[in-house]
This record gives structure tokens, C-alpha cells and sequence, in this order.
């Protein structure tokens, strides 16, 4: 015991530092997330751009970094700015009187209510109590997205910090990222063959969130608020932004545009109601099918139900974050049990 002393203390020492450390820099570790992400998902751009430049370090890393600008940052603060000024304007039609969601229901629950009541042994409900009830929670929602976006945007200094810290660091992520990993593989007592495994099954998951799941949702989106507004369904742009961010999950962006369909043909507004109907259900609906399989491939290794949980528990944790961190730390635990499990069996043998 006392020959093992020194050890234990030493191992309590560097559990306090890097407890102290992570600490120290746990209001920029959200940059750091997204710089160790956006390496992962970027490097084999990076690897082809550099045997383009084999001359030159320099260059690859910052065509790199322009592509990454040009397909994250530049589209996400123009949407960012885009739904802040739609939520602003519709909020503002809203209490001007121009805009009235409770009468927009009313049609409606007109058609459903006397349906559902019919067969429900609750009591009746009025379509004055519902559509109050649904017109101002929607109203509320409104409210919210058009005061709290403007707040973010207020906050312009930590944004940039934020994002340049990012940048900082994935820019270095990029040129030593080999030899980090294998620094740390060298490091961390856990077995090489074991931590090889752990990161690929990161590097894989990260990959098919960021690049498949986004990419698909981002289409799915802008399909969907494309097409309401042809249609001319109010707010079209906060439908499609909501559409992406369901598009996400495995639920999908149906629970939009389905509904979307069903009242406006309860509206009698049939054409446009079968061409919701048939641009969600054999376009928006049906790029799961083609797109998803090419850009993810098999590389989650996942089934739907649990990339559904994680999701849903990543964003309730981590916010937006949430949707790739979610999945990352669900296959990670997959993966350790995985792991476990072959080490008792190949232990059980001998």
C-alpha cells in the first residue's frame, strides 16, 4: 500500500488539474466543440485541397477555412437575421390587428370540433375556447423568437470571440490533428486498440450528424418554406426554419406540412392542399430516402429510435448543440458497451 502511495496521489493531483482546467475554460469549451467538429468534418477536404498545394501549408489550411465560412458561418447569420426580421414583422402584424390567428382557426375547428365532440366522452369544448387558447399560445411563440433573437444579435461581442476562438483553434485543429490524436492515444492508459475505436466511432458519427443530417435537413427546409409560400401560407420562412429543425430528428418535417395540408383542404382550398400534400410526400419526404443513405451511408451504425432519444435529450442539454452532441455521446456509449463486452468474452475463453 504504501509503494502504491506516490501513484494514488499523483493520479488525485491530475484529477484536480484537469477538473481546475476544463473549469478555467468552460465558457469557451463550446467553441472548442465546434472547432474539434468541423475539423473532423473537414479534414478530408482538407487532405484533397493539400495534394492540390503539396508545396505550400499555408494555402490549404485557408481555402479550407474559407469553405467553411462560405457553407456555415455566411448561410447561419443570414438566416439568423432573416428570422429576426420576419419574427419582428409578423409579431408587429399581429398587434396591429392585420394578422389574427384565432380567426385563421376558427374555419377550421369549425369543421373538426362538432366531429371530435361527437365521439368524445369529455365534456364539449367551443371553438371560441380553443381557437383563444391556440391563437395566443402561437401569439406568445411569435413573441418570444422576435425578443430573443434580437437579444442574441445584441450580444455581438462574445459571438465574435466565440467564433474566432473556433477558428483559432480549428485552424491548428487542422494542421496538427495526427499527430494530437496519436499524442493522445500515447497518453491516455486505456489501450491503444480501445481508443482507436472510440474515435473512430466519433469521427464517424460527427461526420454523418453534421454532414448528412444537416445537409438534408437544410434542403428538406427550405423545400418546405419554399412551397408554403407559394402557397401562401403566413410565415413562410419560420414554418421552413421549423420544418429544418424537426428535419433533424427522425420524426421528420411532416408534422408541418401534413397539417398544413389537411387545413387548407378543410379550408376548401384543395389545389393548393394536394400540392402540399404531393411536394411533402414525394419531394420533402422523400429525399430521406435518396440523399440520407449517400451522405451517412452506414457511418452512424445506429437505429432511428435512439437517434431520436439522443437528439432529443442533446438539445434539451446543450441546446442547439445538442442535435450533434446528442448522437455522439449515444454511440460513444454504444461503443464502450461494445467494447466491455468483447473484453469479457475474449476473457471467458482463456
Amino acid at each position: 500500500m504504501q509503494k502504491n502511495t506516490p501513484y494514488i496521489l499523483f493520479l488525485i493531483l491530475v484529477l484536480l488539474v484537469t477538473v481546475s482546467f476544463f473549469l478555467l475554460i468552460k465558457d469557451f469549451l463550446l467553441a472548442c466543440f465546434w472547432a474539434i467538429i468541423l475539423a473532423v468534418v473537414f479534414h478530408p477536404v482538407y487532405q484533397w485541397i493539400k495534394r492540390y498545394f503539396r508545396n505550400s501549408e499555408i494555402l490549404p489550411l485557408l481555402l479550407t477555412m474559407m469553405m467553411i465560412i462560405l457553407v456555415f458561418v455566411l448561410p447561419l447569420l443570414t438566416i439568423t437575421l432573416m428570422i429576426t426580421e420576419e419574427s419582428t414583422t409578423y409579431y408587429q402584424k399581429i398587434q396591429s390587428g392585420e394578422i389574427n390567428p384565432q380567426v385563421y382557426l376558427q374555419d377550421t375547428l369549425a369543421l373538426l370540433l362538432p366531429i371530435f365532440n361527437k365521439f368524445s366522452h369529455m365534456e364539449a369544448l367551443s371553438i371560441e375556447q380553443i381557437s383563444t387558447s391556440a391563437g395566443n399560445a402561437f401569439t406568445q411563440a411569435v413573441k418570444y423568437t422576435a425578443q430573443q433573437l434580437p437579444a442574441l444579435t445584441q450580444n455581438l461581442l462574445n459571438l465574435i470571440v466565440q467564433v474566432s476562438l473556433a477558428f483559432y483553434i480549428l485552424f491548428f485543429l487542422l494542421r496538427d490533428g495526427q499527430q494530437l490524436i496519436r499524442k493522445l492515444i500515447s497518453l491516455i492508459p486505456i489501450g491503444d486498440r480501445i481508443e482507436m475505436e472510440l474515435f473512430e466511432r466519433f469521427t464517424s458519427v460527427a461526420r454523418a450528424t453534421v454532414k448528412g443530417g444537416l445537409l438534408v435537413a437544410v434542403i428538406q427546409g427550405s423545400i418546405g418554406g419554399l412551397l408554403f409560400w407559394f402557397v401562401g401560407i403566413p410565415a413562410a420562412f419560420l414554418w421552413g426554419m421549423l420544418m429544418i429543425v424537426l428535419s433533424l430528428l427522425p420524426i421528420g418535417s411532416a408534422l408541418i406540412w401534413a397539417p398544413a395540408s389537411v387545413i387548407l383542404f378543410l379550408q376548401g382550398q384543395t389545389l393548393n392542399a394536394a400540392m402540399v400534400l404531393a411536394v411533402g410526400a414525394l419531394v420533402i419526404g422523400m429525399i430521406d430516402n435518396f440523399l440520407r443513405p449517400r451522405l451517412i451511408g452506414k457511418d452512424s451504425k445506429m437505429s432511428d429510435y435512439l437517434v431520436l432519444v439522443s437528439t432529443l435529450g442533446g438539445l434539451t442539454w446543450f441546446s442547439l448543440t445538442g442535435f450533434v452532441l446528442g448522437p455522439i455521446i449515444a454511440a460513444l456509449f454504444i461503443t464502450c458497451w461494445e467494447i466491455m463486452g468483447k473484453e469479457s468474452q475474449a476473457s471467458n475463453r482463456k
